[in-house]
């Protein structure tokens, strides 16, 4: 069960025209209603997200699967649950998205998408484990505003990560549902996450509408 219970979402809703756009269309996810009891932390922290996923160079796919390793490697179900679907959510194959948990042997991955998810997984786990070789691999495909970029990614979400597990935010329905039938299989589970029945979850983006940088 949760640790501090989300707004409702009449209560959310009251408090997205002072959050400055904090909500992205089409969702409402447990970690921003319960994010929102500190409107001024809701408000930058989705600025910040919104920067790091939809600005830049780096493919949004390769963004989306960066983050997916990046929470599987701190060991976050609900940010993995959350990731998976707003994967498929953007056009990325079901079984690329499967295949993310074995990159270093999935023919279905580039070298360059590999340094990057080595990059991420390393950089996820606590301690940290990047060395000067996972960097000089990723200098091999992508500039220093590039790694920026993916450094980025993992560091937002790192705050995700320590923010739901610590909090044990409960998962969405829709969220979970899609977890269970993709990466299930490869032992993925809700654990602390749960399902919140109750919640409210709008569905996952059109492909081409973006949503990587939804909180």
């Amino acid at each position: 069960m949760t640790h501090v219970q989300p707004l409702t979402l009449e209560e959310f809703e009251q408090l997205v025209d002072h959050s400055a756009g904090a909500r992205p269309p089409g969702i409402v996810r447990n970690s921003e209603r319960t994010m929102a009891r500190r409107p001024e932390i809701l408000r930058a922290f989705s600025a910040l997200a919104r920067t790091v996923f939809t600005t830049g160079t780096v493919a949004a796919e390769l963004k989306n699967l960066v983050a997916l390793v990046a929470s599987e490697a701190a060991g976050c179900r609900y940010c993995q649950a959350h990731r998976v679907s707003a994967a498929l959510g953007q056009g990325t194959s079901a079984d690329r998205i499967a295949a993310a948990w074995s990159f270093e042997t999935s023919d279905l991955f580039g070298e360059d998408e590999r340094a990057a998810l080595r990059y991420a997984q390393a950089a996820g786990v606590v301690p940290n484990a990047v060395t000067p070789e996972h960097v000089a691999s990723l200098r091999r495909f992508f500039d220093d505003g590039e790694i920026v970029e993916l450094t980025g990614v993992i560091a937002t979400m790192g705050f995700l990560n320590r923010w739901n597990d610590s909090l044990a935010t409960e998962l969405e329905d829709e969220p979970a549902s899609i977890a269970e039938e993709l990466v299930a299989p490869l032992g993925w589970e809700a654990g602390k996450h749960g399902s919140a029945g109750d919640t409210v979850y709008r569905g996952p983006p059109a492909h081409g509408e973006g949503g990587a940088d939804r909180v």
